[in-house]
């Protein structure tokens, strides 16, 4: 086992604030020659010790796993189940796995993060232990935007609320949501306009309020290219479940059980029900439309 430099959090969204500390561990693991190491949790701690409480994820485990491991400054991407017994580790007990289990030499902490039994595992706590334990604890600053720390908090609820700039704004990038390509009725082929549908979301996953949205849509080889989006019902044929379904510009071939990532871009307007099959096709011109010119911008 290396020595390591290690950071442990939620991570979820790994937002510009998250960013500042993955970027500080790379920084100390590349200066003492160490392995660099993020510790995450799944499920969300809250999910287990205050189900009522736990919020909905804006990354899954394997985005999050996708997004650390892009910047390349993180060697290992550990996923540890949080259990009702991991729940009850006291601070010194969790700091003492880290380094049994990673070979903690630096611990890399956000300035408000806190873990162990009833989070009292804060930066005061954490550096006496240290001194106790023989390992160095760097604690990274807020990022902040207007004087405001970024948080997932404050990202989850501008996307609650529609607000697709500022939570693109505070995650250092547009929102987005990883999906396989399913087979869908090929309703779109049959008026002009095809599309691809996602696998109905994990249920833990947030979703900006359905509507018709310009995105952008990156393949599994990298190619992106622009789209609109329908999230939601479709009320026209009679179908009140959720569905993600994305008609891609320029675009042709079969994507079916392919991995993409769509990106929230504009909503563009609300999911609405159409009188006839000419109605639903000038409005779908429209919104193409639309979402090219928001997308061109």
């Amino acid at each position: 086992m290396r020595p390591a430099v290690v950071t442990l959090g939620t991570f979820d969204g790994v937002h510009r604030g998250h960013q500042a500390v993955l970027a500080e561990v790379t920084r100390r693991a590349r200066a003492g020659r160490l392995a660099s190491v993020l510790v995450t949790f799944e499920p969300h701690p809250l999910a287990v010790v205050n189900p009522p409480a736990a919020p909905k994820l804006l990354t899954l485990p394997e985005e999050k796993r996708a997004l650390v491991m892009a910047g390349g400054g993180i060697e290992q991407f550990v996923l540890m189940p949080f259990t009702p017994a991991v729940a009850q580790l006291d601070p010194a007990a969790f700091v003492g796995r880290l380094c049994d289990e990673h070979g903690m030499r630096e611990l890399v902490m956000g300035y408000d993060h806190g873990f162990g039994r009833g989070r009292a595992g804060d930066v005061e706590l954490v550096q006496r232990l240290a001194r106790d334990q023989d390992f160095v604890v760097a604690v990274v600053d807020a990022v902040r935007d207007n004087g405001q720390p970024i948080s997932s908090t404050l990202i989850r609820t501008a996307l609650a609320h529609g607000d697709l700039d500022s939570a693109a704004r505070w995650l250092g990038r547009p929102y987005a949501i990883r999906g396989t390509v399913v087979r869908g009725a090929g309703r779109g082929r049959t008026i002009g306009i095809p599309t691809i549908n996602l696998a109905p979301p994990d249920s833990r996953k947030l979703l900006p309020p359905d509507g018709v949205y310009a995105v952008r849509v990156v393949l599994k080889d990298g190619r992106t290219f622009g789209g609109m989006m329908n999230q939601g019902p479709r009320p026209t044929f009679g179908e009140a479940a959720r569905a993600l379904e994305v008609h891609l510009f320029d675009f042709s071939g079969e994507l079916y059980e392919e991995t993409v990532e769509v990106q929230w871009v504009r909503r563009l307007r609300d999911v609405q029900a159409f009188s006839s099959r000419e109605a639903l096709v000038a409005q779908l011109e429209h919104d193409r439309q639309a979402a090219r010119a928001t997308l061109n911008r």
